[in-house]
């Protein structure tokens, strides 16, 4: 029965997967060689050519997307962890509420929040900036990012913090110094999401940042299908290349994400 179930998930995972694997094959076909009948199941007499093109025009939207990705991420840590850190521990007035209305954001279609940043941005000069899409891209990952930690922090044994307090710690510090580094955990997997939304975000991109210098990588490879639409080996490299960071973050991060946050916090 165990080798049964094995086969079956080697199965699945292989059906999931294919897509993937057809991606990179068609990155490295030649475009002759593209409508063969049947298809090469393998890229025989493969070309560089497609990844040649993403070295030449689409390393600069791989820039932003890096751009915006790490600015959603340090943004949503600035705003979330001291967030979380009120409402798990100090309770203020209104907590319930305002986890309510968190809850209650992220039930709020993308594109709606598009228009109306695109309104707010068009009077602010914003629009069409990297800034803008970091700020639009945060409005996503903040209020799950307030969520997740909210949980992690309450359960943060509240004999560890009386400790520090009996020791002089005011909140601050025991913040920095003690909430923190005990949600290392949940704080690596908000970060993992905020970059993975910011990376993939094509609703606000083609929204608030359609004629911007600066592109991400989804507008990158709208506009090459458009523009090269029979250069079918060019525009999988680009998705292959785009593909690398999320799957490298996911691979690194993947362990930390289903960690304890009070793993060893409190000796028994």
């Amino acid at each position: 029965m165990r080798h049964l179930k094995t086969v079956v998930g080697l199965v699945l995972t292989a059906v999931m997967l294919f897509p993937v694997y057809w991606m990179i094959n068609v990155s490295f076909t030649r475009d002759q060689d593209m409508r063969k009948s049947p298809p090469n199941w393998f890229p025989v007499d493969g070309t560089l050519d497609g990844y040649r093109a993403v070295l030449d025009q689409q390393l600069p939207y791989l820039g932003t997307s890096l751009a915006v990705g790490l600015g959603t991420v340090a943004l949503t840590l600035v705003l979330a962890a001291p967030a979380a850190y009120s409402l798990a521990k100090l309770r203020p007035r209104g907590g319930g509420v305002l986890s309510f209305v968190l809850l209650i954001a992220q039930m709020i279609p993308g594109i709606i929040m598009a228009m109306g940043f695109y309104a707010i941005f068009l009077s602010t000069g914003m629009l069409n900036t990297v800034p803008g899409l970091i700020v639009a891209d945060s409005t996503l990952a903040v209020p799950f990012a307030v969520l997740i930690l909210t949980t992690f922090m309450s359960g943060i044994p509240e004999e560890l913090l009386q400790a520090a307090r009996v020791d002089g710690a005011g909140a601050r510090r025991i913040f920095w110094s003690i909430v923190l580094p005990i949600s290392r955990n949940s704080l690596i997997t908000v970060s993992l999401f905020a970059f993975l939304w910011a990376w993939s975000d094509f609703i606000f991109a083609s929204t608030l940042d359609q004629g911007g210098d600066h592109q991400p990588i989804t507008l990158g490879i709208y506009h090459y299908i458009g523009n090269n639409n029979q250069e079918w080996n060019a525009i999988m490299a680009t998705a292959v290349v785009a593909s690398i960071p999320a799957t490298v973050l996911l691979v690194i991060a993947q362990r930390y994400v289903a960690a304890g946050v009070t793993a060893g916090a409190v000796k028994d």
